[in-house]
């Protein structure tokens, strides 16, 4: 039976939000966080040096908790596709290197890539039987000239989940990079750098509860260390104090680049990284293994409700590749737009992708919230 943190949220004015897959709902305790960001801009005295540099820190010190890294190893984003384009402008390639993707993979974990053709890389698409490879599909395509394979954790559009662990054993053995798009999986299931990948990044506004135009990067060191240092944010250089300096010398940057060398601009950005610094500390505190359960629970108890005279469940059902996304279909597939305008009319709010309904409950949902989206479903 799962827990009841319905109080802790919202309010959601009777309405039932199962779309987390695409805006994760904000805690109480990140809004009060918000009220407190905008007090500080409404009396800007209140705006010290000491709050600007905690900001950042805050942030940085509750994302190396959620993945098991030192708070200076975490490189502060707006989105995903900040840390990709990062990996993708500053790696060291060589002509003829290959990039690995997965064919109608996420589109922000393609793009990124796509411009290195230009500099002599080939892209190369694996297409898995089920949206993501297994060890013997990826293992049937690495190549020597396979430099690094990009890949999302969960799939946006089947919620199949891969394993990082023996995809990430087959890269480190044929000197892969592995990149890892986490947005779909981080604050739904555990994660720890110790896991065989070189590179990890995600949003903040999913299932991590944040403001929009929040994300992350943890690099490994040897990585981070190879990148070409390609942007020189001043505030990464040097502290607001030294402009009070009679001089200030400004020069070019020297030395290896750190995790803050690559931060997204405006780290002190209060009125996003200091609510969602609070809704991660929220959700590490409830404990992300009881979320996973929690969540489990009401994808159990969703799929044991759904009339099967009536829907597909395209989704995996069970082990270990199924995540917290649930993806059906009316038989009659031609349905499923009216049902997805039906569930809305009802108050439930669902995505409708690839022509498919998909639902993606979270910690603040419970299996009232289910039921109601059942009642809807299966009275048609």
């Amino acid at each position: 039976m799962p827990s009841d943190f319905r109080a802790d949220f919202g309010p959601f004015e009777g309405k039932v939000w199962l779309n987390c897959a695409h805006q994760g709902a904000l805690p109480r305790v990140a809004v009060a966080e918000v009220n407190e960001a905008v007090a500080w801009k409404q009396r800007p005295f209140e705006l010290t040096p000491e709050r600007f540099r905690e900001t950042p820190a805050r942030l940085r010190r509750a994302l190396g908790k959620l993945i098991g890294a030192p708070a200076d190893e975490i490189i502060l984003a707006n989105s995903a596709s900040y840390g990709l384009h990062l990996i993708a402008n500053g790696f060291p390639w060589r002509e003829g290197d290959e990039v690995l993707l997965v064919r109608d993979d996420f589109p922000s974990d393609l793009f990124p890539w796509l411009a290195l053709e230009d500099r002599g890389v080939c892209i190369r698409y694996l297409e898995p039987a089920q949206h993501l490879p297994d060890a013997d599909e990826l293992r049937a395509v690495l190549t020597p000239r396979t430099r690094l394979f990009c890949s999302t954790w969960v799939h946006s559009f089947s919620g199949v989940a891969c394993d990082l662990e023996s995809l990430g054993a087959l890269c480190r053995a044929n000197g892969t990079t592995f990149i890892v798009n986490g947005s779909q999986a981080l604050g739904t299931r555990p994660f720890h750098i110790s896991a065989p990948v070189d590179a990890i990044l995600g949003v903040g506004f999913k299932w991590l509860c944040g403001p929009y135009g929040t994300g992350f990067l943890w690099i490994r060191p040897e990585l981070l260390r190879s990148l070409r240092f390609n942007q020189a944010y001043w505030l990464t250089q040097m502290t607001a104090d030294d402009l009070g300096k009679d001089h200030v010398e400004v020069s070019r940057p020297k030395g290896q680049p750190t995790a803050r060398s690559f931060d997204i601009f405006g780290t002190a950005n209060f009125f996003n990284f200091k609510p969602w610094a609070r809704a991660i500390e929220y959700l590490l505190d409830v404990g992300i293994e009881r979320i996973a359960e929690h969540n489990a629970a009401l994808v159990d108890h969703f799929l044991g409700g759904l009339d099967a005279s009536k829907y597909d469940v395209l989704s995996p059902r069970k082990g270990p590749r199924r995540s917290t996304l649930i993806f059906v279909t009316h038989k009659d597939r031609g349905r499923n737009h009216s049902l997805y305008e039906r569930l809305k009319e009802a108050g439930v709010y669902v995505a409708y992708r690839a022509g498919k309904l998909r639902l993606a409950p979270h910690i603040y949902n419970t299996l009232a919230d289910l039921d109601r989206a059942l009642q809807v479903l299966n009275e048609v």
